[in-house]
């Protein structure tokens, strides 16, 4: 997958302290290929959804960790030098200044956890 996809990131929060979030219907109605929601905030980092179908480009985040938690699908993390192969229930910590590549072939979902600052592209 050399071609890099159209992403809908959405950096704005969705979810309201006390308010339910029901991640079966924003998957439900999730139409792109790249999708990434902010859902809610916690502290001084969010908690973002991505709904993803191919791959992302090479980045890094200088000042914030990013942690993936797979949801659904099977969900890969490109490092230099080996991959990460995620699946339903795993999670794995990018720490801050290490380059990587998220992909997911066959589609997955995932929930992240990283610094509100963070610029979901990578800096």
């Amino acid at each position: 997958m050399s071609q890099q996809m159209p992403y809908s990131i959405n950096t704005d929060i969705r979810f309201n302290p006390l308010e339910l979030i029901d991640v079966s219907t924003i998957i439900a109605e999730c139409q792109d290929e790249w999708f990434n929601q902010t859902l809610s905030k916690v502290n001084d980092s969010v908690v973002r959804l991505g709904i993803v179908r191919g791959e992302f480009h090479w980045h890094k985040h200088d000042e914030e960790d990013e942690f993936f938690y797979v949801v659904d699908g099977q969900f890969f993390i490109d490092l230099e030098g080996r991959t990460v192969e995620l699946g339903p229930r795993q999670g794995f910590m990018v720490p801050k200044g290490v380059m990587h590549n998220t992909r997911a072939p066959e589609g997955a979902v995932t929930l992240m956890v990283e610094k509100a600052s963070v610029i979901p592209t990578g800096n």
